[in-house]
């Protein structure tokens, strides 16, 4: 879907990046589609802004960035694995690569709840410690990851030791970037 035109049928709330600042991007705008990628949608404005649009918007976008449902599973049937799925539906909204494979997530630990379900704590970074879009990657990880049937609680921690390095990412992500 990369570089498709689009106007948008209504105002809808978007995040300039990389700033991380919020703004409502008036209806009948034409933006560039540059990045759908893990459901949100990365944009761009004629004078060459990058803007996201949370996934519950897109449909403003028209019917093919619409929101899909989801399926939902069976929380007794907990799986570590379905978080890290989810994991690897958070992309960088400037880099067409997921958190997991350029290795921003450094750390995700599983608990047993004793009321039931579980917690899952995340550690993760970013590229650059001064990014605007930080709160917004945390927020995605949060929600994706408190999506996975059995979920209870998920809590994100933003580390900066060890500082994120390039030598961090994997051959996957290398690849995707023609670095290799």
């Amino acid at each position: 879907m990369r570089g498709l035109m689009a106007v948008l049928e209504r105002d809808v709330p978007a995040t300039i990046i990389p700033s991380g600042d919020r703004v409502v991007l008036p209806a009948g705008s034409e933006l560039r589609v540059t990045q759908t990628l893990g459901g949100n949608i990365t944009v761009q404005d004629p004078y060459g802004q990058l803007f996201r649009i949370d996934e519950k918007d897109g449909g403003a976008l028209g019917e093919e960035y619409a929101p899909r449902e989801k399926v939902a599973g069976d929380p007794s049937e907990f799986n570590e694995e379905q978080v890290w799925e989810q994991l690897r539906t958070v992309y960088d909204p400037e880099i067409p690569v997921n958190i997991v494979e350029l290795g921003l997530v450094y750390g995700c630990k599983v608990e047993p709840l004793a009321e039931g379900g579980q917690r899952v704590d995340i550690q993760m970074t970013l590229t650059a410690p001064g990014c605007g879009m930080g709160p917004v990657l945390v927020e995605d990880v949060r929600t994706k990851v408190g999506s996975v049937p059995g979920v209870a609680e998920t809590h994100v921690e933003l580390v900066w030791d060890p500082p994120w390095g390039q030598e961090r990412m994997s051959d996957v992500a290398r690849l995707q970037l023609g670095w290799m």
